[in-house]
């Protein structure tokens, strides 16, 4: 793990706390979202969307910053592909 990835992870978890935070901003400048508003529910759909993209973005983030996303990409890909890739 380097201090570069480390900050850039952070980061990436900052914007998707803004994101989940600012919902009903981003709801007002870019609109409702069709899909999710059939799907997720009917008034509070594009919110509830927006704030699980912010949650996923803060998952990523801190999985990046500590360095755990070649793990998981690992074990998905071996699940997938009935492979045997190890990460160092």
């Amino acid at each position: 793990m380097t201090f570069g990835k480390f900050i850039l992870g952070i980061l990436i978890a900052v914007g998707g706390f803004f994101v989940t935070w600012k919902s009903e901003w981003l709801l007002r400048n870019f609109g409702r979202i069709p899909f999710a508003e059939k799907y997720l529910g009917g008034e509070g759909g594009t919110r509830l969307m927006y704030k699980l993209i912010g949650i996923l973005f803060i998952i990523i983030g801190l999985m990046y910053a500590t360095d755990l996303t070649d793990n998981l990409i690992a074990k998905i890909v071996n699940l997938v592909f009935k492979t045997n890739i190890t990460v160092e």
